[in-house]
Order: C-alpha cells, then structure tokens, then sequence
C-alpha cells in the first residue's frame, strides 16, 4: 500500500472496519493466522504486514 508515510486515525478505522467486514463475510486473510480469529486483528496484521487490499484516496 503506497500511503505518504502515516495513516489518519480515521483513515486507519475506516481501512481496518471494511477489512474486518470482509474478512467475517469468508474474504481468505492475507496473512497467516496466529492466535486470534477476530476479524479486527486479522485486518489489524494484514495492515502491520502492509498486505491490505485496500486503497486510501486523498482529495485536497
């Protein structure tokens, strides 16, 4: 995911609650899965690992 540098916090709830949808609607997480089986830290992992299928827009 090419961000310039950091997300909002709000670009960062809204990345990670669309993620965690998807994931609980049967989405394949991209990431292995350790402990948990929350949607939110899957989504939460896949961001850290920087593999989120999702694309932040600005408009200015």
């Amino acid at each position: 995911m090419d961000v310039e540098k950091k997300l909002t916090r709000f670009e960062r709830a809204r990345l990670l609650g669309a993620r965690a949808i998807q994931i609980s609607m049967g989405a394949k997480p991209l990431v292995e899965i350790k402990d948990s089986l929350d949607p939110i830290d899957i989504a939460y992992e896949e961001l850290k690992a920087g593999v989120l299928p999702l694309d932040v827009i600005r408009y200015e």
